[in-house]
């Protein structure tokens, strides 16, 4: 068996055991890269771990730490209250709420589970509450998760401008997050309609916002005799987080991030941990544990599976299926091939994980300059993430655990339908948004 085939089989290898099993997919990755690596392409393991992305891992950590800062002390859940207070009694304004804060937290930082897990709980008590269909509540905040998932300063953006920087392709940091967050947006656009939206327009509640319980979950008011509120359960008032001294700093600090890495071209990893270290220091106490909450799982994922993309690029399997797809002759019709193989294979498996392996594919087969290369990987990249609102992947998994008991059946039947959906058209749209008019 050829070096390319062997490390071929490895990949696919990870990507079922991944999948099938309980086991993280980096880690599974080291070994392959591992194994495959010494005892079928010859490499050393010096050779091995230096496609390590070091860079990238600086950047993981310290994102994914300053946000697990902004979580433990407050300053998210004053975010999403500010947000709610918003909406005032205009019903139709609380899924786009919903959406916004949820491309918010991804936009600084937030995991796109992570975000989900904290607006889900909120957003499915205001659907019940203000009878709003929660399919269509659940996915407008995956959507909005996704949508702000590609910030230059976010997870997804992170790793996939590393990703196109090392591969040696030419970017746009800012064309791949606002081609992400409007596709997004028109996809929501459209399920508010076709859900039911139309008939929110124009209603409007008395109760002007949620306030919020311990732990950062949404209190809905509940009615009492004549529409007035009851009481607050246990007889307790449950008050709305304020802004205190740790919280804004916490929000300066983010805005010192997002200034110094957009506006000076700072690196943003390094820009995250100093960010939070000097929080660290102002607040010792109330970020104690925050270390613990870094996306440990997502830092070894991605970092695993890239370091075996090194050893499919030693071994010349990227080169190997990239010119079987250029081969099929008609540039675009193998775009949209690798965008379908991006979106089957993350509907299934970690979306971190697949952008990791699938931009590479490309990298031959963009040399020819047939196919712009920044409308090439905005397309991957929301094929890839885009099937995440499947009952199988976390997101969509978040959502249905906040639904209630006796609605999770009919609503998992539901989101599966539209899953399929989207894994059969999603990456078509997205390769006729973003590559078929060529305009990145």
């Amino acid at each position: 068996m050829s070096p390319a085939l062997a490390s071929t089989l490895g990949l696919v290898v990870m990507f079922v055991l991944g999948t099938a099993l309980p086991i993280n997919m980096g880690a599974l990755a080291f070994a392959l890269a591992f194994l495959i690596g010494v005892f079928a392409v010859g490499m050393s393991a010096n050779a091995i771990l230096q496609s390590f992305p070091g860079d990238l891992f600086v950047t993981l950590v310290g994102i994914t730490y300053l946000f697990a800062i902004a979580q433990k002390n407050g300053t998210i859940d004053l975010l999403v209250h500010w947000a709610v207070r918003a909406v005032g009694g205009r019903i139709a304004a609380i899924p786009w709420v919903m959406f916004c804060v949820a491309a918010l937290l991804t936009a600084i930082g937030a995991v796109s589970p992570a975000a989900v897990a904290i607006i889900a709980p909120i957003a499915l008590r205001f659907a019940r509450h203000y009878n709003i269909d929660p399919l269509m509540m659940g996915l407008i905040v995956v959507h909005g998760a996704q949508g702000g998932g590609f910030s230059p300063i976010s997870i997804y953006g992170g790793i996939t401008n590393q990703i196109v920087q090392r591969a040696g392709l030419p970017g746009d940091e800012m064309a791949l997050f606002l081609a992400s967050l409007i596709f997004n947006l028109l996809v929501s656009i459209a399920l508010f309609f076709v859900f039911g939206g139309a008939r929110l327009l124009g209603r409007r509640d008395g109760v002007a916002h949620a306030e919020f319980e311990e732990g950062g979950r949404a209190s809905l008011p509940v009615r009492g005799h004549g529409g007035t509120p009851a009481a607050p359960r246990n007889g307790e008032p449950h008050g709305a987080p304020e802004l205190d001294r740790d919280r804004l700093l916490t929000l300066i600090g983010l805005l010192v991030l997002g200034v110094g890495s957009l506006g000076f071209g700072l690196n943003v990893g390094m820009m995250a941990i100093t960010v939070a270290v000097a929080l660290a220091l102002l607040s010792p106490h109330s970020q104690k544990g925050a270390i613990d909450k870094v996306s440990w799982s997502t830092v070894l994922l991605i970092a695993g599976v890239i370091t075996y993309v090194g050893v499919l690029q030693t071994s010349g399997a990227i080169d190997m299926v990239s010119n079987g797809v250029a081969g099929l002759g008609t540039p675009l019709l193998a775009a949209l091939l690798l965008c379908y193989i991006g979106g089957v294979v993350s509907a299934f498996a970690s979306s971190t994980g697949v952008l990791g392996a699938i931009i590479p594919l490309a990298v031959p087969f963009l040399a020819g300059g047939e196919i712009g290369a920044v409308g090439m990987v905005a397309a991957l990249a929301i094929s890839s993430t885009i099937v995440d609102v499947s009952p199988f992947s976390t997101n969509g998994a978040l959502v249905l655990a906040n639904a209630p008991e006796g609605e999770r059946e009919k609503l998992f039947r539901r989101f599966l339908i539209y899953s399929g959906l989207v894994v059969v058209a999603g990456p078509l749209l997205a390769w006729a948004a973003l590559i078929l008019p060529g305009w990145l």
